[in-house]
């Protein structure tokens, strides 16, 4: 019987701790293709790079490493022929992560773009995130198990799924996406030269309380999956849009 194919990328480098034990966990009962970013690349959400030329490297047999984003690299594996993948892949997955994506992180986070690339192309994917300090191989073997759960069935409509993994969970749980709110700011400094730099970001995010949500699993220690959507359109938001349009009608 031939083993599924699954595309294995992240959007912390191809030499990251969590991506290996991933791929670990999934070679016990799959064909594993790594191809993903040379360096770091978190918080680049769907970036692709269509002004530059890009890098491919292959450091080991089956890991390819680009020097672009995740997006990038999902991109190039699902498009570039018999280059990277031998045939289209049966599943794409994205992480481990170094760090969760709950709630608004969605939007942010390269390891959900990578996942994504992959549904808008029509393969079934998951982002797989866990925190900083948590056991990646605890994190990857709940995620293969959610792999080899999806592979058993037929999938007929785009799937895009985001795991999220606490330290020591107790469960696994369907989810609806929470609320986190960052403490936002801009550090500005100066170099040794008196050049002025910043950083953006503040140092810590807040869940807003949200029955079912991802954030509040997260809180009490259990492992959450959500379903994203990739239809964006706010369908609550046509009737004022139609408003606004009414008011715009004369001068049109």
């Amino acid at each position: 019987m031939v083993r599924p194919l699954i595309l294995l990328s992240n959007d912390d480098g191809y030499r990251a701790n969590g991506i290996n034990a991933m791929r670990r966990a999934l070679g016990e009962f799959a064909e594993v293709v790594v191809c993903a970013p040379e360096l770091e690349q978190s918080a680049t959400s769907h970036a692709l790079s269509v002004h530059r030329a890009l890098r491919l490297l292959e450091p080991s047999p089956g890991v390819y490493a680009i020097d672009g984003t995740p997006a990038d690299c999902v991109y190039v594996a699902l498009h570039g022929k018999t280059r990277i993948l031998p045939r289209w892949p049966d599943m794409v997955v994205s992480g481990v992560n170094h760090g969760v994506n709950l709630g608004d992180d969605v939007f942010y986070s390269g390891t959900v773009a990578a996942a994504r690339e992959a549904a808008l192309k029509g393969v079934p994917a998951l982002a797989v995130s866990t925190p900083f300090d948590a056991d990646m191989d605890a994190a990857a073997a709940i995620a293969s198990r959610v792999v080899r759960a999806v592979l058993s069935h037929p999938v007929t409509t785009p799937l895009l799924l985001n795991l999220n993994v606490p330290r020591g969970y107790t469960e696994l749980r369907v989810a609806r996406l929470g609320r986190r709110i960052y403490h936002d700011e801009v550090d500005f400094r100066r170099d040794p030269r008196g050049r002025e730099y910043l950083w953006l970001g503040g140092p810590s995010a807040d869940s807003v309380p949200l029955p079912g949500s991802d954030t509040e699993a997260f809180d009490a220690g259990i492992a959450s999956i959500t379903a994203l959507s990739l239809d964006l359109w706010a369908r609550e938001t046509d009737e004022f849009v139609t408003r606004v349009l009414v008011d715009l009608a004369p001068i049109l």
